[in-house]
């Protein structure tokens, strides 16, 4: 009876187990390479809307109850308070900058979830003065959901900034 039950749950996790597994891992199901890809393409195009400045664009690869962390701590939920956050910033302090995005590393959490980590870089920022900040560098870890369509989107977004860079200001906290 006990060698039954070890059989049981060696089984079970054998099928549980790869889902748990990383994206470029060489025990990674099939699946997830194309998951990798689409994943991949919702991060380049939220790079590619932010480098335009179009903050409706950046939107569309967020869902429509998201939620953004700063790297000074303010939180914002769903896409009209970010559009209310952000639409000055892109137009103002963040209207030159240029970000880009490495994925360091996704996890899977079943097939529509995935935990994803990008290396980011954003240099063309300025101070509410009009003098330029320096290159900012940090990690995006993003919870990205798969939508029935297909498409990836970040529903959960924090923002960590490894570079010692003030906040700017004024800065209001959300709720």
């Amino acid at each position: 009876m006990r060698a039954m039950g070890c059989a049981f749950l060696l089984g079970f996790l054998s099928l549980i187990a790869p889902l748990g597994a990383k994206a470029g891992d060489d025990h990674a199901p099939a699946w997830q390479a194309k998951e990798s890809a689409a994943i991949e393409k919702t991060v380049q195009g939220y790079m590619d809307s932010w480098n335009k400045h179009d903050l409706q664009a950046v939107l569309i690869w967020q869902t429509e109850d998201t939620d953004f962390t700063n790297a000074f701590g303010n939180h914002y939920h769903g896409r009209a308070e970010m559009e209310k956050t952000f639409a000055p910033m892109l137009a103002g302090v963040y209207s030159e900058t240029h970000q880009t995005g490495k994925i360091r590393s996704i996890r899977f959490f079943g097939r529509d979830v995935a935990s994803v980590d990008i290396d980011w870089e954003m240099t063309g920022a300025k101070n509410p003065d009009g003098s330029m900040r320096p290159t900012r560098r940090g990690l995006h870890n993003c919870l990205m959901t798969r939508q029935k369509d297909g498409r990836w989107l970040i529903a959960v977004m924090h923002v960590t900034e490894f570079t010692n860079t003030p906040p700017l200001t004024p800065q209001t906290t959300a709720r």
